[in-house]
């Protein structure tokens, strides 16, 4: 906490990243690596409790990384909601996914960018990087 310079910098901008994920060990790894990165990250099992956790947040997320295979609700429901909603609609996603034609599916939702699984990570802290510029 001690770490602010002054003022409301935009280079000590928070930048927080929502990761949408129902596999426990793909989520917390994301989680931990955002973190490791310098970003805030937060994970949600699944779509209901993304868009929950979006909802609720004191501190708005920047961006948020979408599994589109999940239980209760899917990526493409979660996308959905996320884009009728005007207090959320414009934080950019990344789809993240093991469908062999990603990049359509990504195209259809409207995201900001996608990403195989399984993961590259320099490839996808390189997305979140241009996503979330310092």
């Amino acid at each position: 906490m001690g770490r602010s310079q002054g003022g409301s910098s935009s280079a000590h901008r928070v930048r927080r990243i929502l990761v949408v994920d129902d596999e426990d060990t793909i989520r917390e790894a994301l989680v931990d690596i955002l973190k490791d990165s310098g970003y805030e990250a937060v994970g949600a099992i699944n779509g209901r409790d993304g868009l929950r956790k979006l909802h609720e947040a004191r501190t708005p997320f920047s961006l948020i990384l979408l599994d589109l295979t999940m239980p209760v609700l899917d990526g493409r429901g979660f996308r959905l909601q996320q884009r009728r909603d005007p207090a959320v609609a414009g934080i950019p996603v990344v789809v993240v996914s093991a469908y062999r034609d990603v990049a359509v599916l990504a195209a259809d939702l409207e995201a900001a960018a996608y990403l195989s699984k399984p993961l590259n990570l320099p490839a996808l802290l390189e997305i979140v990087r241009k996503q979330l510029p310092a």
